[in-house]
């Protein structure tokens, strides 16, 4: 029988999802609980890998289950056995064709940013931080260059995996509210450190450091070195695949109501 869970998750104490052999991951402490509901060894496989310090409000992972549970009881079940900053949402039956991963129709972020002169506090960890006034108008048209399909190797970690570095953006908002500022992203599918890298090229433009048709050049470059630095993980937010209508899968979580 396969299972589909969604996931909410603080990333701050952990070394990402994937699992490590220090069994300090997202995958290793879900996996556990798991084992201990179940009373059998569980693989599991998950939507979008997150990297240490990065946040998920719906993580959607997958896995063939040896028992059958009501809906109900998989998430009180497995949720009785994780740690408090690890959560299952929901859990919902789905059909052998069903992927986390490959059935994905796009994939969203969001990054939450606090503009201010003194560093985040309360928010530390939970927010990316610029002491510097961004340009809201500058940063919104350098992100045009970025819409549609192209070559993102300029954005791309050295330690990519993914089989090319072409992916379809279909979409970067900007929001203020107060001193934070929220960038949503959605993507065919994104490259490793692809958002990350992105945004320490937006904040540059923001803060005027490079004007915004710098961020095409940048692109046609595809070359990582003549893009800004890979910006901070605390305020990266995994929000989740979109699917097809017809496997039944929740576009959201509650979670989502905690960011601004």
């Amino acid at each position: 029988m396969r299972m589909v869970l969604g996931l909410s998750y603080s990333g701050l104490d952990y070394q990402g999802w994937q699992s490590q052999s220090s069994g300090r991951t997202v995958q290793d402490r879900l996996e556990a609980a798991l084992a201990s509901f179940t009373g059998a060894r569980i693989s599991t496989l998950c939507a979008g890998r997150t990297d240490a310090g990065v946040h998920a409000l719906m993580q959607v992972v997958h896995f063939e289950s040896p028992v059958e549970r009501s809906n109900h009881a998989w998430v009180r079940g497995t949720n009785s056995k994780l740690p408090s900053d690890i959560a299952v949402e929901w859990a919902l039956p789905a059909p052998p064709e069903f992927h986390c991963r490959a059935s994905a129709q796009s994939r969203r972020y969001a990054y939450v940013l606090r503009q201010s002169e003194v560093r985040p506090t309360l928010e530390a960890g939970r927010v990316g931080w610029s002491f510097r006034q961004l340009d809201g108008v500058a940063m919104r048209q350098a992100a045009t260059y970025l819409l549609g399909e192209h070559d993102f190797s300029s954005f791309r970690a050295s330690e990519c995996q993914a089989l090319s570095p072409v992916k379809n953006l279909l979409r970067i908002d900007m929001v203020q509210r107060g001193a934070y500022w929220r960038f949503d992203f959605e993507a065919s599918a994104f490259l490793h450190h692809m958002i990350r890298n992105i945004m320490g090229s937006l904040v540059r433009v923001g803060q005027g450091i490079e004007a915004p048709e710098w961020m095409d050049a940048v692109l046609q470059a595809r070359d990582r070195k003549q893009a800004a630095p890979t910006f901070s993980p605390a305020g990266l937010y995994f929000l989740g695949p979109r699917y097809a209508d017809h496997f039944g899968m929740p576009e959201r979580t509650p979670a989502y109501d905690w960011l601004p």
